[in-house]
């Protein structure tokens, strides 16, 4: 179709199978009845099913084998009999067991052998797939997959090389991407106008085709994507360059040839503007950093996941000899009197603090058994309504547990109530959560602001004074807990929890409380937390003075 520039945009193409088998490997989202979800946990579901279609297909290749070795039989028999039967047809029929044998064969064995080709062993395995099908991820699945690699890839500053290669911080593996993958990643990217990201995975194709490994995918359709993609990223030297190699290969491209000659005087009219020469731009391959990633709606972007990758904490030595770790009785409370809380500082001001050893594998182990058949896409409070709804700044998948499911949860509440001497009658329930690859939570507030005072009202209970965070993993890379505000990193280690309050003994929001979850690089995340809420904690922690308080 035609672009108001006057330039023709590339047009929608099939997606490639290479790419879906990769996404069912390792992907991040799928839907099922309709709903996202972003778990490792269920996603090892389809592992199993997959392996199980795979053994349904080896049965039916057994299976067509076997009929094709038996059809084969009857050709070879029947070759035979004819060979003898045509050299002499008058002498054959006069034997009288030939005659009969060719009455038999004709009304009974070539029935037979009819019955025989007419039978199905595809059968079952179509049946397996009917079943199973309804649990496969969709196109929307694809989608939500190829960008948490985007997402992955803008966080950790990851070449697109880096990716198609399986090579990770820390890890080397042998999850792949072909060219058709990356051309698949491109297209995703190009059919959202995300032609930053375009640009890199329609390179990494071109790369990787040109050093001659196999595709179905044209080295023509990688050039039309990549050369209307360059040129909206505002590149026009380079947008003829290879519009120029496009019509080289292809000189009836219905698209290149207008392309090429609209870009060249638009180029021409852009250098006369400046009185500069016309020079085309070299081929040097586009890499990471030759284009700047489009500014989006999140003003820290560049802060928090700097943080993500460990770069920007401010952390100085002033501010770690404030820290401290001590144990912690909860004021002499009789549960945790003899065996006291490991309490460390993680952070001064605001004060954040990690307890060691609060749960137990098992506990753990039990909890995520409660949680996983209720792991449901996450969800956050609309500001103005209350209402719990999904969002796409958090991706993961989440369920809310109760005292009364399990004496292990009764247990773990009153252990957050003993720790923090906060009540937890008027908390909400335990949430866990369950972050797979690519798994995050922008930057947010878990308390409600001036201008949201309906967030908690059906709920009763006041405002989130404090949250009581529970780290049920360890995670391989990636998976942070940040604080963009202060420059402060939490790492997330099994067993242990982080303590901070939300609201100022004023009962004001502390705005530096703003935080995120960095997207999961390798590993699956399990949290479990606590959001502690105003109403009854009036004693437990009194009032300040004053807004600052």
């Amino acid at each position: 179709m035609s672009s108001s520039l006057g330039v023709i945009e590339r047009g929608r193409m099939r997606k490639s199978p290479f790419f879906f088998s990769w996404v069912l490997l390792c992907c991040w989202c799928w839907t099922i009845q309709g709903e996202i979800f972003t778990s490792i946990s269920q996603m090892t579901d389809l592992i199993h099913t997959e392996k199980e279609l795979v053994q349904s297909l080896r049965e039916y290749i057994k299976a067509e084998e076997s009929k094709l070795t038996a059809v084969k039989s009857w050709a070879t028999k029947l070759d035979t009999l004819t060979r003898v039967s045509t050299s002499d047809p008058e002498g054959y029929l006069a034997h009288p067991v030939n005659a009969y044998k060719l009455m038999k064969r004709l009304n009974t064995e070539w029935s037979e052998l009819e019955i025989l080709v007419l039978q199905n062993p595809s059968d079952g395995f179509i049946s397996n797939m009917s079943i199973h099908r309804q649990y496969f991820p969709d196109a929307e699945d694809e989608t939500g997959a190829a960008k948490a690699l985007m997402r992955l890839q803008d966080t950790y500053q990851l070449d697109s090389e880096a990716f198609s290669r399986g090579k990770l911080p820390g890890m080397h593996s042998n999850a792949l991407l072909t060219v058709d993958d990356c051309y698949d990643m491109g297209k995703t990217a190009y059919n959202d106008a995300d032609y930053y990201h375009a640009v890199l995975w329609m390179q990494q194709s071109l790369k990787q085709l040109d050093y001659g490994e196999e595709a179905v995918v044209s080295k023509a359709d990688i050039l039309d994507y990549l050369s209307y993609s360059v040129y909206q990223m505002g590149d026009l030297p380079r947008a003829i360059e290879l519009t120029r190699r496009l019509v080289a290969i292809d000189s009836s491209h219905q698209r290149a040839g207008g392309n090429l000659r609209y870009f060249e005087r638009l180029l021409l009219k852009q250098l006369n503007e400046v009185n500069q020469p016309y020079q085309l731009d070299s081929e040097e391959p586009i890499q990471l950093g030759t284009y700047s990633r489009p500014k989006d709606h999140l003003p820290e972007r560049e802060t928090y996941e700097a943080l993500c990758r460990g770069e920007g904490i401010q952390m100085n030595e002033a501010r770690r000899s404030r820290l401290f770790c001590r144990y912690q009785d909860g004021k002499r409370n009789p549960r945790i009197l003899l065996k006291p809380m490991k309490e460390e500082d993680e952070w001064d001001s605001p004060h954040i603090v990690r307890y060691l050893d609060v749960l137990a594998h098992e506990e753990i182990e039990k909890i995520k058994e409660l949680a996983k058949p209720r792991l449901a896409r996450a969800t956050v409070r609309d500001p103005k309504t209350g209402v719990l709804t999904t969002a796409n700044y958090r991706v993961s998948k989440s369920a809310w547990l109760e005292g009364e499911d399990d004496a292990v949860i009764a247990r773990v509440n009153q252990r957050i109530e003993d720790i923090t001497g906060l009540t937890v009658d008027t908390a909400e329930l335990l949430q866990v959560a369950n972050y797979g690859v690519g798994g995050q939570y922008e930057p947010h507030y878990d308390f409600s602001r001036k201008d949201e005072p309906d967030a908690f009202k059906r709920l009763g209970t006041g405002n989130r004074v404090a949250t009581f965070l529970n780290y049920m993993s360890d995670v391989e890379a990636g998976g942070a807990t940040v604080f963009p505000e202060f420059g402060a990193v939490i790492w997330p280690r099994k067993g242990t929890a982080v303590f901070w309050y939300n609201l100022l003994k004023s009962g004001e929001g502390d705005y530096r409380t703003r935080h995120a979850a960095c997207p999961v690089l390798v590993g699956s995340k399990w949290v479990s937390n606590k959001w502690i809420h105003e109403r009854g904690q009036e004693f437990r922690r009194p009032c300040g003075l004053t807004e600052v308080d």
